[in-house]
């Protein structure tokens, strides 16, 4: 991708440039509170796995859709019936595998949810870890979750430092919102 995203976004055709212009400057690096959006950028990750993240962009309404607007308990209710109907679903990516993962992480965070009261509780709980730290644990919970789709979830939620540069225009917008990355232990209510 380049030294930043900040900056990989220049090399963009106008419409690509476009598009991730608006991500990059509304959604990545910003903390989210809810636990079904939290989950849904989870959703957009596992998917964007050896795909273009121009690719996820152009769909992700088409994923909110198809999987019932990132609601962590529909999703997790999920049944043979519903992972077919996903794999016939040209809007999203058909790939077993991830459909498969995104149900089965459904269920984790519900019991998450039980044990910590939230997804982003648990994430909390957890902070701050190294990025090797990150992707062990979340290997030991869920599906899917390499080191880059680990590091890209936790970085576009603000829980990993490196979003935005410091001379980026939004780095600012970022800090203003204080995310968790600028936090210490320590400082964390939980």
């Amino acid at each position: 991708m380049g030294s930043s995203y900040c900056e990989y976004i220049k090399t963009l055709k106008p419409g690509e440039q476009q598009l991730h212009q608006l991500y990059h400057n509304t959604q990545y690096g910003f903390h989210i509170a809810s636990d079904d959006e939290l989950f849904g950028r989870l959703i957009l990750e596992i998917n964007q796995a050896g795909l273009s993240w121009t690719t996820i962009l152009n769909k992700q309404d088409n994923f909110r859709s198809a999987f019932d607007n990132f609601s962590i308990e529909k999703i997790a209710a999920y049944d043979d019936h519903d992972a077919n109907r996903l794999m016939q679903n040209a809007g999203i990516i058909r790939n077993k595998l991830k459909i498969s993962a995104v149900i089965y992480n459904a269920e984790i965070v519900l019991q998450l949810q039980k044990q910590f009261g939230s997804f982003n509780a648990f994430l909390r709980h957890h902070h701050p870890l190294e990025k090797g730290d990150w992707v062990k644990l979340f290997k030991k919970y869920f599906r899917f979750t390499g080191g880059e789709i680990v590091n890209e979830f936790l970085m576009s939620t603000g829980y990993l430092p490196g979003a935005h540069t410091a001379d980026c225009s939004i780095y600012e917008k970022v800090l203003l919102m204080k995310p968790m990355w600028t936090f210490t232990s320590g400082q964390i209510e939980l």
